[in-house]
């Protein structure tokens, strides 16, 4: 199995995962172009593409969206709630493209299995996924206030993990945002800080995974090597051994991240 963060941060977010001929995407939120060409960069071709995961509705996660879908075809796959709040921003969509799937019921694309799990976020119905092909896993946890029950549950043993660390809680509180946008930010059903992202590592790693990938941060209020930093001292001061127990990257925002098979 193959996992590329295309691009991931409050401008944007679309992650690519293959196995074998099956080969998904995760959110398009970004031009239909722009995720072309990042997937030509990593030696993809688009048409190959089985179908799109929406985690929700928010624009940088759907952007572009509609016109994947159309322009090659493919199926799109969320849930009702999230149907409801985004079917009226992606222009038309095939009858036989609108996919739904229900939390804590597994399905199938082709030959990977994938389960949906509650996120705490201020959409409709938010979702993180574990895909699974058998062998190995790897679970997509970002746009989340919380860590929830229904996270770890899903995400425990999974061999690679996608953890939003948004923020950095100090540079959040003196930056430039206005009092209620910091205030959803932090709150339950915002994004996960650098250090609750820590905190979601560490126990995944105990868990079992082995490659941890820190996505969606924020322009404004985080850098990578800050995020980096943070997650890495959590798991250092439990013992973990970076490189030896896990390896632990950040997706970048602007452009394709390194490939990691599993």
């Amino acid at each position: 199995m193959k996992f590329c963060s295309l691009y991931s941060g409050s401008s944007g977010n679309s992650l690519f995962v293959s196995n074998n001929g099956t080969k998904l995407l995760v959110d398009a939120g970004l031009s239909g172009i722009r995720i072309q060409r990042a997937l030509n960069d990593i030696g993809e071709n688009p048409d190959e593409i089985c179908g799109i995961l929406v985690t929700h509705e928010h624009n940088d996660h759907i952007h572009g969206l509609g016109v994947l879908s159309r322009r090659f075809d493919l199926p799109i796959y969320a849930n009702e709630k999230t149907w409801a709040a985004m079917v009226d921003d992606l222009g038309k969509i095939a009858p036989k493209n609108i996919r739904t799937f229900e939390f804590e019921k597994t399905f199938a694309i082709e030959d990977l299995e994938i389960e949906a799990f509650k996120t705490s976020h201020d959409a409709a119905d938010s979702a993180g996924f574990l895909i699974n092909n058998g062998k190995k896993s790897l679970g997509i946890a970002t746009d989340s206030g919380i860590i929830t029950p229904e996270m770890i549950k899903t995400l425990g043993g999974c061999d690679l993990a996608v953890v939003e660390s948004n923020h950095d809680v100090s540079m959040l509180e003196a930056g430039s945002y206005p009092f209620y946008l910091k205030q959803r930010i932090k709150s339950d059903f915002g994004h996960l800080s650098n250090e609750i992202a820590g905190g979601l590592a560490l126990s995944l790693v105990e868990k079992g995974a082995r490659h941890l990938v820190l996505a969606h941060l924020s322009g404004e209020n985080n850098y990578p090597l800050l995020a980096y930093e943070t997650t890495a001292r959590i798991l250092t001061g439990a013992g973990v051994v970076i490189k030896e127990d896990v390896d632990l990257l950040v997706a970048k925002r602007e452009c394709v991240s390194e490939i990691i098979e599993l």
